[in-house]
Protein backbone atom coordinates (compact mmCIF):
# COMPACT_ATOMS: atom_id res chain seq x y z
CA UNK A 1 0.00 0.00 0.00
CA UNK A 2 1.65 3.55 -1.02
CA UNK A 3 1.04 5.92 2.47
CA UNK A 4 1.56 9.73 1.63
CA UNK A 5 1.55 11.90 5.44
CA UNK A 6 1.91 15.69 4.55
CA UNK A 7 3.48 16.80 8.29
CA UNK A 8 5.37 13.86 9.57
CA UNK A 9 8.27 15.68 11.76
CA UNK A 10 6.35 14.31 15.02
CA UNK A 11 3.77 13.35 16.95
CA UNK A 12 1.05 11.45 15.16
CA UNK A 13 2.60 12.21 11.56
CA UNK A 14 5.32 10.35 13.36
CA UNK A 15 3.32 7.27 14.56
CA UNK A 16 1.52 7.14 11.25
CA UNK A 17 4.92 6.71 9.26
CA UNK A 18 5.98 4.17 12.11
CA UNK A 19 3.08 2.51 12.31
CA UNK A 20 2.84 1.93 8.26
CA UNK A 21 6.01 1.15 7.53
CA UNK A 22 5.87 -1.93 10.55
CA UNK A 23 3.06 -2.90 8.59
CA UNK A 24 5.13 -3.07 5.52
CA UNK A 25 3.23 -0.58 3.50
CA UNK A 26 5.18 2.21 1.26
CA UNK A 27 5.55 5.85 2.98
CA UNK A 28 5.99 8.59 1.51
CA UNK A 29 6.53 11.38 4.39
CA UNK A 30 6.98 15.08 4.22
CA UNK A 31 8.83 17.61 7.00
CA UNK A 32 10.51 20.91 6.65
CA UNK A 33 13.88 20.61 8.30
CA UNK A 34 16.74 18.59 7.59
CA UNK A 35 16.89 17.06 10.31
CA UNK A 36 13.32 15.49 10.65
CA UNK A 37 13.76 14.39 6.97
CA UNK A 38 17.05 12.39 7.86
CA UNK A 39 14.88 10.67 10.73
CA UNK A 40 12.02 9.70 8.42
CA UNK A 41 14.14 8.23 5.91
CA UNK A 42 16.45 6.42 8.62
CA UNK A 43 12.94 4.85 9.47
CA UNK A 44 12.54 3.99 5.79
CA UNK A 45 10.40 6.69 4.71
CA UNK A 46 10.54 8.09 1.45
CA UNK A 47 11.15 11.93 2.12
CA UNK A 48 9.63 15.32 0.59
CA UNK A 49 10.70 18.17 1.89
CA UNK A 50 8.09 20.57 2.12
CA UNK A 51 6.39 23.43 4.29
CA UNK A 52 2.77 23.54 3.70
CA UNK A 53 2.94 27.26 5.15
CA UNK A 54 4.71 28.44 1.90
CA UNK A 55 2.16 28.35 -1.36
CA UNK A 56 5.81 28.40 -3.05
CA UNK A 57 6.69 25.22 -1.44
CA UNK A 58 3.54 23.48 -2.11
CA UNK A 59 2.68 24.31 -5.22
CA UNK A 60 4.89 21.85 -7.02
CA UNK A 61 3.39 19.08 -4.62
CA UNK A 62 1.78 17.54 -8.00
CA UNK A 63 4.50 16.94 -10.03
CA UNK A 64 6.71 15.11 -7.35
CA UNK A 65 3.86 12.85 -7.32
CA UNK A 66 3.83 12.67 -10.53
CA UNK A 67 2.73 8.71 -11.59
CA UNK A 68 1.64 7.82 -7.97
CA UNK A 69 -0.75 5.60 -6.86
CA UNK A 70 -2.13 6.92 -2.94
CA UNK A 71 -4.38 4.54 -1.32
CA UNK A 72 -3.78 6.77 1.82
CA UNK A 73 -3.50 10.17 2.45
CA UNK A 74 -3.34 12.11 5.47
CA UNK A 75 -2.97 16.02 6.32
CA UNK A 76 -1.46 15.81 9.46
CA UNK A 77 -0.18 19.25 9.81
CA UNK A 78 -1.06 21.33 12.04
CA UNK A 79 -0.71 24.04 15.03
CA UNK A 80 -2.20 24.95 18.02
CA UNK A 81 -3.90 28.42 19.03
CA UNK A 82 -5.18 29.22 22.81
CA UNK A 83 -7.09 32.23 23.93
CA UNK A 84 -11.06 33.05 23.83
CA UNK A 85 -13.61 35.76 22.48
CA UNK A 86 -12.37 38.05 25.55
CA UNK A 87 -9.68 39.21 23.40
CA UNK A 88 -8.59 39.61 19.53
CA UNK A 89 -6.45 36.86 18.42
CA UNK A 90 -3.00 38.63 16.93
CA UNK A 91 -2.74 39.21 13.46
CA UNK A 92 0.75 36.91 13.95
CA UNK A 93 -0.87 33.67 15.42
CA UNK A 94 -4.54 33.89 12.86
CA UNK A 95 -2.17 33.83 10.25
CA UNK A 96 -0.04 30.99 11.68
CA UNK A 97 -3.17 28.87 12.46
CA UNK A 98 -5.28 29.83 9.29
CA UNK A 99 -2.34 29.62 7.06
CA UNK A 100 -1.27 26.05 8.61
CA UNK A 101 -4.72 24.31 9.08
CA UNK A 102 -6.44 25.22 6.60
CA UNK A 103 -4.88 27.31 3.40
CA UNK A 104 -2.12 24.71 3.71
CA UNK A 105 -4.84 22.03 3.40
CA UNK A 106 -6.88 23.40 0.95
CA UNK A 107 -3.57 24.02 -1.38
CA UNK A 108 -2.15 20.06 -1.06
CA UNK A 109 -5.59 18.50 -1.42
CA UNK A 110 -5.92 19.68 -5.67
CA UNK A 111 -1.85 18.45 -5.72
CA UNK A 112 -2.37 15.28 -3.45
CA UNK A 113 -6.35 14.00 -4.38
CA UNK A 114 -5.81 12.96 -8.21
CA UNK A 115 -3.32 10.49 -7.37
CA UNK A 116 -5.11 9.50 -4.64
CA UNK A 117 -8.30 9.29 -7.24
CA UNK A 118 -5.26 6.66 -9.26
CA UNK A 119 -6.08 4.11 -6.68
CA UNK A 120 -9.61 4.89 -5.09
CA UNK A 121 -7.83 5.21 -2.19
CA UNK A 122 -8.75 7.92 0.69
CA UNK A 123 -7.53 11.17 1.70
CA UNK A 124 -7.86 11.72 5.43
CA UNK A 125 -7.50 15.66 7.42
CA UNK A 126 -6.82 15.56 10.81
CA UNK A 127 -9.40 17.76 12.79
CA UNK A 128 -10.49 18.07 16.15
CA UNK A 129 -13.75 17.60 17.96
CA UNK A 130 -13.83 21.29 19.01
CA UNK A 131 -14.42 22.20 15.64
CA UNK A 132 -18.21 20.61 16.39
CA UNK A 133 -20.33 23.89 16.36
CA UNK A 134 -23.23 22.42 17.58
CA UNK A 135 -21.27 21.59 21.04
CA UNK A 136 -19.37 24.52 21.46
CA UNK A 137 -19.36 25.69 24.94
CA UNK A 138 -17.07 27.86 25.71
CA UNK A 139 -14.41 30.00 23.17
CA UNK A 140 -11.45 28.43 24.73
CA UNK A 141 -8.88 28.31 21.73
CA UNK A 142 -11.67 29.67 19.28
CA UNK A 143 -8.66 30.41 16.65
CA UNK A 144 -7.98 26.98 16.59
CA UNK A 145 -11.94 26.02 16.76
CA UNK A 146 -12.50 27.95 13.42
CA UNK A 147 -9.61 26.68 11.51
CA UNK A 148 -10.46 23.47 12.13
CA UNK A 149 -14.82 24.00 11.00
CA UNK A 150 -12.89 25.82 7.78
CA UNK A 151 -10.85 22.97 7.42
CA UNK A 152 -14.15 20.39 8.08
CA UNK A 153 -16.55 22.76 5.00
CA UNK A 154 -13.37 22.47 3.16
CA UNK A 155 -13.06 18.41 2.72
CA UNK A 156 -17.11 18.38 2.88
CA UNK A 157 -17.04 20.72 -0.80
CA UNK A 158 -14.44 19.31 -2.42
CA UNK A 159 -15.61 15.60 -2.12
CA UNK A 160 -17.95 16.60 -4.77
CA UNK A 161 -14.98 17.26 -7.22
CA UNK A 162 -13.31 14.26 -6.42
CA UNK A 163 -15.61 11.15 -6.57
CA UNK A 164 -13.03 8.43 -7.06
CA UNK A 165 -11.76 9.26 -3.75
CA UNK A 166 -13.35 9.43 -0.19
CA UNK A 167 -12.26 12.60 1.97
CA UNK A 168 -12.97 12.51 5.04
CA UNK A 169 -11.97 14.80 8.52
CA UNK A 170 -10.43 12.70 11.14
CA UNK A 171 -10.27 13.31 14.65
CA UNK A 172 -7.12 11.87 16.36
CA UNK A 173 -9.20 12.81 19.56
CA UNK A 174 -7.36 14.03 22.59
CA UNK A 175 -3.96 12.80 22.39
CA UNK A 176 -0.64 12.85 24.75
CA UNK A 177 1.66 15.08 22.44
CA UNK A 178 3.28 18.48 22.44
CA UNK A 179 -0.34 19.96 21.36
CA UNK A 180 -2.44 17.53 23.85
CA UNK A 181 -0.13 17.62 26.76
CA UNK A 182 0.32 14.96 29.58
CA UNK A 183 -2.94 15.05 30.24
CA UNK A 184 -4.22 13.45 27.71
CA UNK A 185 -6.10 10.47 28.17
CA UNK A 186 -5.04 8.86 24.56
CA UNK A 187 -1.73 7.58 23.53
CA UNK A 188 0.08 8.42 20.21
CA UNK A 189 0.19 4.75 19.89
CA UNK A 190 -3.34 3.95 20.61
CA UNK A 191 -5.24 7.30 18.35
CA UNK A 192 -2.79 6.10 15.41
CA UNK A 193 -3.45 2.75 15.31
CA UNK A 194 -7.52 3.53 15.93
CA UNK A 195 -7.42 5.51 12.81
CA UNK A 196 -5.33 3.03 10.69
CA UNK A 197 -8.11 0.97 11.60
CA UNK A 198 -10.59 3.18 10.50
CA UNK A 199 -9.19 4.67 7.01
CA UNK A 200 -8.88 0.69 6.51
CA UNK A 201 -12.48 -0.31 6.65
CA UNK A 202 -14.08 3.36 5.05
CA UNK A 203 -16.18 2.62 2.04
CA UNK A 204 -18.47 5.01 -0.45
CA UNK A 205 -20.92 6.13 2.64
CA UNK A 206 -18.36 7.16 4.48
CA UNK A 207 -17.49 10.07 1.86
CA UNK A 208 -17.38 13.49 3.28
CA UNK A 209 -17.84 12.16 7.05
CA UNK A 210 -16.70 13.86 10.16
CA UNK A 211 -15.21 10.69 12.40
CA UNK A 212 -14.12 10.11 15.53
CA UNK A 213 -10.31 8.62 15.70
CA UNK A 214 -12.65 5.14 15.63
CA UNK A 215 -14.19 5.37 12.98
CA UNK A 216 -17.36 6.62 15.17
CA UNK A 217 -19.01 9.75 13.02
CA UNK A 218 -19.96 12.89 14.76
CA UNK A 219 -23.73 13.28 15.54
CA UNK A 220 -23.43 16.56 14.10
CA UNK A 221 -21.06 19.19 12.67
Amino acid sequence: MNVLLIGASRGIGLEFARQYLAAGDRVIATARSAEDLARLSDMGAETLKLDVTDPASISGLSWRLDGEKLDVAIYVAGVWSTGGALSPPTRESFDLVMHTNVLGAMQALPQVAPWVEEAGGKFAFLTSGLAQISTAQSSYAWAYRVSKAALNMAVVVAQTDYPKAILIALCPGWVKTDMGGPSAPLTVEASVSAMRATLAKLTAKDKAKFLHHDGQPYPSW
